[in-house]
Order: C-alpha cells, then sequence, then structure tokens
C-alpha cells in the first residue's frame, strides 16, 4: 500500500451537508422574508415593529414544535403577522406568505460552483454520506433534482444536527469519530458536535447564513478543523486531513 492509499484509509467516511453547502438555499429564504415585510410593512412601520427580529423569534420559539424548513417559517410569518400587525392583517396577504412558501418549495435546485466536481473527485477516494435537515419532503425533493444523490452511499435527513445525532449515526456507520469528516457552512449544525465527538471538519462559510447557524464561533487554530473558502478546496482539505490522521 502506498503512503496516499494509507493515508486515504484512515478516513473511513465523509459526510456533506446540503443546503448551502451542495446548493443554493438561504438566498431565497432571505428574498422570502423581504417579502414578507414588505407585506406586514403596509400595516405597522416596519423598524418600531422589529419585524425582522421578531420573525427571527417567533421561527426559533416554534423550531422544537415545527422543525426546520419552509413549512415551519410560513407557519412562523403567519403567526408574527397577526401579532405584529394585531390581528389586522388580512386574509388575502395571509394568503400571500403561504404562497411565498409555496414558492420556496418550487424553487429548481442550484448546485454551488465546483461542487458537482468537488463531491466526484471525493466519492472517488472515499465514501460519501449526505446528512442534511430540513422539512423531509423538501429535502427529498431537492436529492432527487440535485443530480449528486447517486455519488452518496446513504442520504441522512435529520430533525436535528447536533452531538446526539452524529454520534447516532456514527454508531450505525460502525465508525469510531476518528475517522469521520464532516463538510458543511455551518459551525453550529456541521462542525462543532463532530468536533465534539473527535471527529474532523471542514468548514465552507456561504456568503448569507441564517442567524440561528451562525451562533457559534471556533478559533482559527482549533484542532481538527480546515477551513476553505469554495469548493474547489475541498479535495485539497480532505487529502490533507487524510495525511494528518494517518500521522496520529
Amino acid at each position: 500500500m502506498d503512503r496516499h492509499t494509507e493515508a486515504m484509509s484512515e478516513i473511513g467516511l465523509i459526510g456533506f451537508d446540503a443546503d448551502d453547502t451542495l446548493w443554493r438555499s438561504q438566498d431565497y429564504f432571505d428574498a422570502a422574508q423581504r417579502e414578507f415585510e414588505r407585506i406586514v410593512g403596509a400595516y405597522v412601520d416596519l423598524g418600531d415593529a422589529r419585524a425582522h427580529e421578531r420573525l427571527y423569534e417567533v421561527e426559533t420559539g416554534n423550531l422544537a414544535l415545527f422543525g426546520y424548513g419552509v413549512k415551519g417559517m410560513v407557519l412562523s410569518m403567519i403567526e408574527a403577522a397577526v401579532e405584529l400587525t394585531a390581528q389586522r392583517i388580512s386574509a388575502a396577504d395571509l394568503h400571500r406568505i403561504v404562497g411565498l412558501g409555496k414558492e420556496l418549495l418550487r424553487h429548481p435546485v442550484e448546485l454551488l460552483p465546483d461542487i458537482r466536481a468537488a463531491v466526484e473527485a471525493i466519492a472517488a477516494e472515499h465514501p460519501v454520506v449526505l446528512i442534511t435537515k430540513g422539512d423531509l419532503f423538501h429535502q427529498e425533493a431537492k436529492v432527487r433534482q440535485c443530480g449528486l444523490a447517486q455519488l452518496f452511499r446513504r442520504i441522512e435527513i435529520v430533525s436535528e444536527k447536533d452531538v446526539a445525532t452524529y454520534a447516532r449515526l456514527l454508531a450505525e456507520f460502525q465508525l469510531p469519530a476518528r475517522r469521520f469528516v464532516m463538510i458543511g457552512n455551518s459551525l453550529r449544525s456541521d462542525i462543532v458536535p463532530v468536533l465534539e465527538l473527535g471527529g474532523w471538519g471542514i468548514h465552507m462559510p456561504y456568503h448569507r447564513t441564517w442567524k440561528h447557524e451562525d451562533a457559534a464561533d471556533l478559533a482559527a487554530d482549533t484542532p481538527r478543523l480546515w477551513r476553505v473558502g469554495d469548493a474547489s478546496g475541498l479535495v485539497g482539505a480532505v487529502r490533507a486531513i487524510a495525511a494528518a490522521a494517518a500521522r496520529t
């Protein structure tokens, strides 16, 4: 076994996040929120009403009930709109808010630049899995449309991405955390839990991140953490981690 092959064998599985790692997502949610604020702005002064902040508060308060994804966001928008307008919002405008969700659910998948080549190259050297969270139907639809599904050994759509979830998945994979690498844009959901378990992380930030997912920070010299600017750096980062794992 040559040195490169030996190094690759030290890493047994590579996990990929989906939204804003494989394809665009947050941009569309941000556009829906701006339209929501325009709708509510016909009834209240947006600055005085703190529409942006209040929607975030309602969304995060509802996560335990609705989970992540478009449908939970729309239900929270309706709740926030009724509250912010003191119940004055019309049925027609509530219908417009529902329409925002339908537009999001129908939006075609747009892969990020260079991600297809990166996933294909990494999958040629390591088994890869997709680990994402959100609305089950919507995520399944995006996986079908993305054109990458055949590359993944397994596709996991979970309700939360935390230490307990990753520990359960690694137990099912029969893989120690030290042989697992997770790639994603969210420190909170993709990187921190895996590092806590003893795995490796590659953080590929997206230019927009939902405030809830941005609620984490890691020092630049955090052990077992790599950072890349975009998908073109992923193959090199995975190989560097494999080499580092072989030395430990």
